[in-house]
């Protein structure tokens, strides 16, 4: 199913606020080891054009991103995911893999998959063969993160958004990065057909406007910036 998901930037004391009121009515996410959430630390992959950098910049109405994701900095859980944005709507199709199969596609090899396009895998392996689809960056931030039944809704909040190109490193915990500073905190809000009035109206504060946040135009962007002093 696609989902409606909302991005908004925020400053810290609107973050903060808005975190305040969400722990007041809904119940953190079950996937956390605390009471300060989890980190996440994701490689994103491109092809030899960019194109999914390209789509992000161009607000192509159809487009897809393609990474895999950790948890806490461990792997014991390894997600490969592949995003879809339709119009103002995004599919996620998501599997694990294992540590073999994550430093496959890392080195631009295909893994086995299921020949159907709802498997992630399948796709990865469409965009190597066909696009040469490569690492491009590594994305990590933290995240709290809360739920509410109906409709399914998923609240997020999301810090220090920072960013590396030594995509060989993944999976490593001595990573060095690079922190976006102004765009370094975003809200997230996630559901499927509807959100209730109550969180609609909780979610307002200032002139806080929603926007097209993208962590990996923004990070590619950063490590643009950092390695040739130009921005994309």
């Amino acid at each position: 199913m696609y989902r409606v998901e909302d991005k908004y930037n925020c400053t810290e004391p609107e973050l903060y606020m808005l975190q305040q009121r969400m722990e007041a009515v809904l119940r953190p996410d079950s996937n956390e080891g605390g009471p300060e959430g989890y980190s996440i630390v994701s490689l994103y992959f491109d092809d030899l054009r960019d194109s999914c950098l390209q789509d992000t910049v161009d607000g192509v109405n159809r487009r897809s991103k393609y990474r895999i994701r950790i948890y806490n900095d461990s792997l014991e859980t390894i997600k490969l995911e592949v995003k879809t944005k339709k119009d103002s709507r995004i599919l996620k199709r998501s599997k694990n893999i294992s540590r073999k199969q994550m430093e496959s596609l890392m080195h631009g090899e295909c893994i086995a998959d299921s020949d159907s396009t709802e498997d992630p895998a399948t796709l990865f392996n469409l965009a190597i063969n066909a696009q040469g689809l490569r690492p491009k960056v590594i994305v990590a931030y933290e995240r709290k993160a809360y739920v509410y039944e109906p409709g399914n809704v998923r609240i997020t909040f999301d810090r220090n958004v920072r960013a590396s190109s030594r995509v060989a490193m993944f999976g490593q915990k001595n990573i060095c990065y690079d922190f976006l500073q102004e765009y370094d905190k975003v809200l997230e809000v996630k559901y499927d057909e509807f959100i209730p009035d109550f969180l609609v109206q909780l979610l307002e504060v200032g002139n806080m406007q929603q926007s097209a946040y993208s962590k990996y135009q923004l990070c590619r962007e950063r490590e643009m910036i950092e390695k040739y002093g130009l921005s994309y």
